[in-house]
């Protein structure tokens, strides 16, 4: 087996600007940074509103969605069936329900879990420093 040189034209020098475009740019610090998982690498301690802001967000959202859906399908059984807007109303309402009602559950759903996780945080912390305080003596 023989290997092929390449030609001296073909070879990049490694102090050429484009050797250096081709090196990856980012450093362990900087991939730590731009994680999504940012909390594991900072011990800052976080507010209630920066934890549970997503779940509040969407049960808010579906609690709107829900109330609107109840004022729609509400005119649509008040009104006179003489309109032609009362089969539209009589479908889109029951939509808005479900669909409101169904986001409103998804929050009250993802608070505990959010609950669960952070007690498992804190215990992997506390073994964490338990252990780090046990093999540094």
């Amino acid at each position: 087996m023989t290997m092929e040189v390449l030609p001296k034209d073909l070879e990049v020098d490694e102090k050429s600007p484009e050797s250096k475009d081709l090196l990856p740019s980012q450093t362990a610090s900087s991939m730590c940074i731009s994680s999504r998982s940012e909390s594991v690498w900072t011990t800052t301690p976080r507010s209630n509103w920066e934890i549970y802001h997503k779940p509040i967000i969407i049960m808010s959202v579906g609690a709107a969605i829900l109330l609107f859906g109840v004022a729609i399908t509400c005119v649509a059984y008040i009104l006179e069936e003489k309109h032609k807007v009362v089969p539209v109303l009589k479908m889109i309402g029951p939509a808005f329900l479900s669909l409101g009602l169904m986001m409103l559950v998804c929050g009250l759903v993802w608070v505990p879990i959010i609950k669960k996780k952070q007690k498992q945080r804190q215990k992997a912390n506390f073994f964490q420093s338990l252990k780090f305080f046990l093999l540094n003596r």
